[in-house]
């Protein structure tokens, strides 16, 4: 992998943490979640960083979004939700450049997609069941559990218990049925992910797949 990869994707990072440090440090923990889940579903090492690196890039798209939006300390109306709703195909338009590095473009699939719904009434594309990359399956998981636990301006997050439940209330028809059941067989064996995000551990992570 060339340098200027390692610093590329540190600086799509810095940007995301410029603009909602929120959203920044939402994708840190989704990403080391979704790793866990990977490894914890017997996937090799490569498709763990891939699935790690979909999940730093998932919501960068939101960068993209208006602040009136975005930083709204409040529930989104149907009309902001729908623009709320476009980040995954924005996110795409951001690393679209990138397609012609096999591990970037690996990558895109995740970010795609990791809104789409077993039922098939996810978005973009409303895909169903297997038919959704496995990458994004990993990722809605890990996204989901991080948005109902952690704090928002407008609401506590919900304790563990609790979001374990509606993981399994919601397996099979929001969720891949089995991925739940390797979630919360494994969560909480899992350590809290406290590394930062520097020059040095993109670098590193990059090698390790170059």
């Amino acid at each position: 992998m060339p340098d200027w990869a390692n610093y590329l994707a540190q600086a799509l990072m810095e940007s995301m943490k410029a603009r909602d440090p929120y959203t920044f440090g939402h994708c840190r923990r989704v990403a080391h979640n979704a790793k866990q889940l990977a490894k914890a579903a017997g996937l090799d090492e490569t498709q763990q960083t891939i699935i790690e690196y979909s999940s730093m890039f998932h919501d960068l798209g939101k960068i993209a979004i208006p602040d009136r939006i975005l930083l709204k300390p409040g529930r989104l109306t149907p009309k902001e939700e729908a623009i709320m709703r476009l980040h995954p195909e924005k996110s795409i338009e951001i690393l679209k450049p990138l397609n012609k590095v096999a591990f970037f473009k690996a990558v895109i699939p995740g970010v795609k997609h990791h809104h789409e719904r077993m039922d098939g009434l996810g978005y973009p594309d409303r895909i169903p069941g297997d038919k959704i990359p496995l990458t994004a399956r990993v990722i809605l998981i890990a996204d989901t559990f991080d948005a109902m636990t952690t704090d928002r301006p407008y609401r506590k997050g919900l304790p563990i218990d609790v979001a374990y439940a509606e993981l399994r209330k919601f397996a099979g028809r929001q969720f891949d049925t089995q991925l739940v059941k390797i979630f919360l067989e494994s969560h909480k064996l899992w350590q809290e992910y406290e590394e930062e995000i520097t020059q040095e551990f993109v670098a590193s992570h990059f090698k390790r797949v170059a």
